[in-house]
């Protein structure tokens, strides 16, 4: 599917408010909210949309500790780690990697001993070097287009 810079808009307002009504939207872009609504249906069916979120402020819920894990796999046992990672709640992102490590992960826990809980559980597939966050410059949530 080719997309052109109507659907880069309605992809960039819907990134900033997915609960947007499509005759808003529609304003916003001089278009009916009916063809916005049918661009928006092709963009889901097509899978350009794969999904509708929220974005959550973690540390409002408590998880005040985030953590970048560049981890270096033992074993060739690659599923049974990626299978832990997807049942793993504090687990934000996993990124398979070249370069330094195996994968790279963004974890957030509500406590140090939750997080050394973390470590000792993936200490079974391998070793890890850790960065703490210790402040968010910017987090993009938003698709831009230049």
């Amino acid at each position: 599917m080719e997309l052109d810079n109507i659907d880069f808009q309605i992809l960039r307002i819907l990134s900033e408010n997915a609960r947007i009504q499509w005759k808003e939207l529609g304003e916003q872009i001089h278009m009916t909210g009916q063809a916005v609504g049918n661009r928006i249906k092709r963009l889901e069916e097509s899978g350009v949309i794969k999904a509708y979120s929220v974005i959550v402020d973690e540390t409002k819920i408590g998880l005040t500790f985030t953590a970048f894990i560049i981890f270096y796999m033992k074993t060739a046992n690659h599923h049974s780690f990626i299978r832990l990672m997807d049942d793993r709640r504090e687990v934000l992102e996993v990124h398979r990697v070249s370069g330094e490590g195996c994968y790279h992960l963004k974890i957030k826990t509500s406590s140090q001993e939750q997080l050394n809980r973390f470590l000792d559980d993936i200490l079974e597939y391998g070793n890890y070097t850790l960065h703490l966050s210790i402040q968010e410059i910017k987090n993009r949530n938003s698709l831009t287009t230049t």
